[in-house]
């Protein structure tokens, strides 16, 4: 399989498996789309890290494979292409990129549906497309842009450039730079501290911040109205306000 899921401790790892580069082809695409629909009901996994291996995050698209298509063939797998990332954006719990060696096109457009990255000191990050005569295609103008503001991401995508770790991170593109061998264990434990939590909390914390990106505020704040309201309702609710009357702040325990 080119993409696995793997689950300990409530974390479930979406791996990338297809060397050298983990081109992101059809199959792989839509291996990506089940696994994280699957992720997203498991009630085993409570949170996501994203993971492509030691060397390589994943280089991009499979440009041999794309070389291949017409523009109708295109048009019938575009919508394809976007689905198989919005799959992982939605995911309803809290999703972390581990990104090491290149994420280049597609690659970056999938640690772009992250709601945090970590990248390795040796990353390199990019939305090549341009050269190729294209534009990204699985997301990029879009998410890119909401992400680091337009004209930053004008910039990236205007001109293809690479950016190493440390401007990813200057530009908001990543969150955190750590040494390459830690990449993963700090993603892991990133997830696995909020994988602790309050799961129905945190579904609502991120379905009101993402959807208050995408329409007007009034319609944002009706959304976050109406999850704060409902969470009046949930056990973890009465379990920690319990915990901090009883305790003090910060002792309570969702599992």
């Amino acid at each position: 399989m080119t993409v696995n899921l793997e689950v300990a401790e409530g974390v479930g790892t979406l791996r990338l498996d297809r060397p050298p580069m983990n081109a992101l082809d059809v199959a792989t695409q839509d291996r990506l789309k089940e696994l994280a629909e699957e992720a997203g009901r498991r009630d085993d996994v409570r949170a996501v890290v994203i993971y492509g291996g030691e060397k390589v995050f994943a280089a991009g698209a499979d440009i041999k494979e794309m070389q291949a298509m017409d523009h109708t063939a295109m048009v019938l797998r575009a919508r394809a292409l976007q689905e198989s990332f919005t799959a992982v954006a939605r995911i309803p719990k809290p999703v972390v990129a581990a990104v090491t060696g290149y994420a280049l096109g597609g690659g970056c457009e999938l640690a772009l549906c992250a709601d945090y990255r970590i990248a390795a000191d040796n990353a390199k990050l990019g939305q090549p497309e341009i050269l190729l005569g294209l534009i990204p295609g699985a997301g990029g103008t879009q998410r890119l842009s909401r992400l680091i503001g337009p004209s930053k991401a004008k910039d990236l995508i205007f001109t293809g450039r690479m950016v190493k770790a440390d401007e990813a991170r200057e530009l908001g593109l990543v969150d955190r730079v750590v040494a390459a061998d830690q990449v993963y264990a700090e993603a892991h434990a990133w997830a696995a501290k909020l994988a602790q939590g309050p799961a129905i909390a945190l579904r609502a914390a991120k379905e009101s911040i993402d959807t208050g990106l995408e329409t007007d505020i009034e319609t944002g704040l009706a959304v976050e109205r109406n999850w704060f309201a409902g969470l009046f309702a949930t056990e973890d609710r009465e379990r920690g306000m319990r915990s901090f009357v009883e305790e003090g702040p910060g002792k309570a325990k969702f599992l």
